[in-house]
């Protein structure tokens, strides 16, 4: 079966605690603090299988964590970091965040591999906080929870060279006469239910991936006939072959057969009417096939579409279109981008409010201010001198530290911790 569209739920590790600790030894009665540092959390990892042809296996498998970090341990002893989620998809696919639709990664390239979620950071043990005045402190960081998504997994066939056109066109039966593909084909519409992809190998400036897209419809764009669950898979096409019939044995024009495709493709992308494009006009053994071939080249000719003759059923005229489609290629972009785009924004750990802040008593008297606003302006401000000192203190006042010191109950005399810095509070 071919899947090309799945929606999973993936998870990083968080973080582990740090330990609260003290040495203790024989003739040692006031050991220093050596609690250890919690592991950091592992990541969710995207790598391109090459063997991999569909999202089937996703099918089975909807939920993927990564593991935790391990807590910290006395003896200064660091928790193990969490084991990493590796997940393996075909190239040419496309995660999207779920909610907002945003690209997270477009993975084309065999053994590419993307960080999606990082693992949360791992808290640091009591061992970090130990001060001249507060030789033995008794708290020590929690580990950072991780990101959790539910993404949309989207595959996009790689190919160099898309075959569009209406049901029974004979986009089948070229793929098959052009490549070592093996694909269904019948007398009937809608006969291939997926894209079929065959590599051309012969007497061409190189080899390419021929794709067959299944059969499109009049609004196809809109989610009408099958096409529409397949319009995905033109996006990374580099040349376009009309397959039309030009003996119009199913009673369709093949002019205006060339413009509805054209039509369903500029509303699905407007972009893809930007690519090379040729005609292939088939079922040329038929009677009154020529009369349709002057039509098309007088059509689409001026445009810049070439007419190219053949009959699929008896391989004529197949060469001659397989090496123009070469031609092209050789003067190409080597890749189609989709998306250029910044995924940085996924994979950092849980944003905080810069401007949010936690006030604790870890001990009587002895308060801990905690949160990442707070940590960049101790970062950035030098507390030595007068004018960061006159900024510090204005800052905890407008940000509302103090007054939440005061509703914990703190007393003047009493300490307060701010990271690495540690001061007597003073009202």
């Amino acid at each position: 079966m071919f899947v090309d569209r799945v929606k999973i739920h993936i998870k990083a590790g968080n973080g582990g605690n740090g330990c609260v600790s003290f040495y203790r030894a024989k003739y040692i009665t006031h050991g220093g603090p050596d609690g250890g540092d919690g592991g950091k959390g592992g990541d969710v990892v995207f790598v391109v299988d090459s063997g991999a042809s569909t999202l089937m296996d996703f099918r089975y498998k909807r939920v993927f964590k990564a593991e935790n970090g391990s807590d910290g341990e006395k003896k200064n002893r660091s928790g193990a970091d969490g084991a990493d989620v590796v997940i393996k998809v075909p190239a040419g696919t496309v995660v999207r965040e779920a909610n907002s639709n945003k690209v997270m990664a477009d993975l084309t390239k065999p053994g590419e591999r993307r960080v999606i979620v990082k693992g949360g950071r791992g808290g640091r043990g009591n061992q970090h906080f130990a001060t001249p005045t507060r030789q033995a402190p008794r708290y020590c960081e929690a580990g950072k929870e991780a990101k959790e998504y539910d993404v949309i997994l989207e595959l996009k066939l790689i190919a160099d060279v898309g075959l569009v056109g209406m049901p029974s066109a004979g986009k089948s039966t070229i793929l098959k006469m052009a490549t070592n593909a093996n694909p269904k084909i019948a007398a009937y519409h809608f006969t291939t239910l997926s894209p079929n992809l065959g590599v051309v190998r012969g007497n061409f400036s190189r080899d390419f991936v021929l794709a067959d897209i299944p059969g499109l419809i009049e609004g196809a764009s809109e989610g009408v006939g099958l096409g529409h669950d397949f319009l995905r898979h033109v996006e990374r096409t580099k040349v376009f072959i009309h397959v039309v019939d030009a003996g119009a044995v199913e009673g369709t024009d093949p002019v205006e057969s060339v413009k509805t495709i054209n039509a369903e493709l500029e509303k699905y992308n407007s972009s893809l009417l930007e690519r090379p494009m040729i005609i292939a006009a088939n079922k040329m053994d038929i009677p009154g096939a020529e009369e349709n071939l002057e039509k098309l080249k007088e059509t689409f000719e001026p445009l810049g579409m070439k007419v190219f003759p053949l009959s699929a059923a008896t391989n004529r005229g197949i060469d001659k279109l397989i090496a123009e489609a070469a031609n092209i290629l050789q003067d190409y972009p080597p890749d189609v981008v989709l998306f250029d785009e910044d995924y940085d924004e996924f994979i950092d750990e849980i944003p905080e409010d810069l401007g949010s802040f936690t006030v604790t008593e870890v001990e009587k008297g002895y308060f801990l201010v905690e949160g990442v606003g707070v940590e960049k302006m101790i970062g950035y401000t030098n507390i030595e001198n007068e004018q960061g000192f006159a900024f510090f203190q204005k800052y905890i006042r407008e940000k509302g530290i103090v007054d939440a010191l005061k509703e914990k109950g703190i007393k003047d005399g009493d300490t307060v911790r701010i990271y690495d810095l540690e001061f007597e509070f003073i009202d």
